[in-house]
């Protein structure tokens, strides 16, 4: 489930009309490429296709779609030994965390067991 929104996505989705939109018209109406459409298809966008196979969106649902994704994603709680991953977009568990002062706070560092990259997590 690896979504991203971008800023402009967030911003337009809500004013889209409760028509439905072809590919290459929400394309123009949120300045993403078609190509960003077709794979949020393949990961549960709603969208319906007529008899002859064309693809339509419902502005009004995409929108709900969006926000929906936002509020689950925003939603995400970590377990005291987890981190999220920027690099993965997923939370992991921390490995080999070193505690680290900065300023006032308190960080952990460790490695993501996935891709090696570094995370970090407040304390």
């Amino acid at each position: 489930m690896a979504r991203h929104f971008n800023h402009l996505v967030i911003m337009r989705a809500p004013g889209l009309l409760p028509m439905l939109y072809t590919p290459r018209e929400l394309e123009d109406e949120l300045g993403i490429p078609a190509l960003t459409i077709r794979e949020w298809i393949k990961q549960g966008m709603p969208h319906e296709r007529d008899a002859r196979g064309h693809l339509w969106i419902n502005g009004v649902t995409f929108a709900g779609w969006v926000e929906q994704v936002q509020k689950t994603k925003s939603q995400i709680t970590l377990a005291a030994d987890e981190a999220y991953c920027l690099k993965c977009r997923q939370a992991v568990k921390l490995s080999d965390a070193q505690p680290s002062r900065l300023a006032k706070l308190t960080v952990l560092h460790g490695i993501c067991p996935n891709c090696g990259g570094t995370i970090h997590r407040g304390v």
